[in-house]
């Protein structure tokens, strides 16, 4: 009869091959041997003593069990490879003859969930600079950069001329020097009329220039200088967003989140956002998600005890 390796013994003669013959750093070996140590305390309570016991169902299971005690998806993946290695390696010398675990996916890593303002506090934050021609400008920037879900970049590379208020878009140029049309809503149409009536003519020293958003010098408005901004009126508000200061692409995330969570299609956000791959615009879906979960978590009734 054949011998049978226990899985103690295996983990052990696992972790002295990758010690050894593949030279992977002290603390990846460690991380390994506790993935592996958890791993075969949970099939051993199962019977599982050898290691031709272990079956695609308890590998599934113990990665469910995980993920029910609340281990994130990156540490979850971690202790994938490390029983998957031990298989392998297994199968390697001759111990086993298939992998348990090949048919399992990795889980899922969540993609990072962008900082997102709520729409009462874009307005609020809209509504901060002061009613000056410098102030008006700000919040026609403001108003835009929202509205219209512009990278700073392209906003203040906007000229005059990209701006057709009477048919209600804007003409941006994105990465790679792509043009696409941006609609633009009432209130910024309305910010960005004042603003060419009453405000950009005091800004102009050279009669020549063509950008839509000047500095007092009469020279175009810089992503530095629209950043600066931004943050100061955000903090003169009292907006802050977990992952810090308000910014130009946070405002941008809250664009294409808001116009997810009122129904917009997600083709259309890419049209708008000038994404080239609908995956990246994906992201807006698990931001929306996310943001719901959120808000059902604060009603009364999700932390209230039921009562029969």
């Amino acid at each position: 009869m054949a011998r049978r390796l226990a899985l103690d013994e295996a983990v052990d003669l696992f972790l002295d091959h990758v010690k050894v013959e593949r030279g992977l750093a002290r603390h990846t070996i460690e991380a390994y041997g506790r993935d592996l140590s958890r791993f075969v305390g949970f099939v051993s309570e199962r019977g599982r003593s050898d290691v031709d016991d272990v079956t695609t169902l308890d590998a599934t299971d113990y990665l469910i069990d995980l993920a029910a005690s609340g281990l994130a998806a990156r540490s979850r993946a971690r202790a994938l490879v490390a029983i998957r290695g031990l298989f392998r390696h297994l199968i390697g010398e001759r111990w086993l003859e298939a992998d348990p675990t090949e048919l399992i996916d990795a889980p899922r890593m969540a993609k990072r969930i962008p900082g997102v303002l709520g729409e009462q506090a874009v307005v609020t934050l809209i509504s901060t600079p002061p009613d000056s021609p410098r102030g008006r400008r700000d919040a026609a920037m403001i108003e835009l950069a929202y509205a219209s879900g512009l990278r700073v970049s392209e906003l203040v590379s906007i000229a005059v001329a990209d701006i057709n208020l009477s048919q209600g878009f804007v003409r941006v140029t994105g990465k790679g020097q792509k043009t696409r049309m941006v609609p633009l809503g009432a209130s910024a149409r309305a910010k960005l009329q004042r603003y060419l009536d009453e405000d950009r003519s005091r800004f102009i020293k050279d009669p020549a220039q063509r950008a839509m958003f000047l500095t007092p010098r009469g020279k175009p408005m810089t992503r530095q200088g629209f950043w600066k901004a931004l943050r100061s009126y955000a903090r003169k508000a009292g907006i802050r967003l977990p992952g810090g200061d308000v910014s130009p692409h946070k405002l941008r995330h809250s664009f294409a989140t808001h116009l997810v969570e009122h129904g917009a299609d997600l083709r259309a956000v890419q049209a708008m956002l000038g994404h080239a791959d609908i995956a990246t615009t994906e992201i807006y879906t698990h931001v929306s998600r996310a943001r719901v979960l959120e808000q059902a978590r604060k009603h009364p009734r999700a932390t209230r005890t039921a009562k029969g």
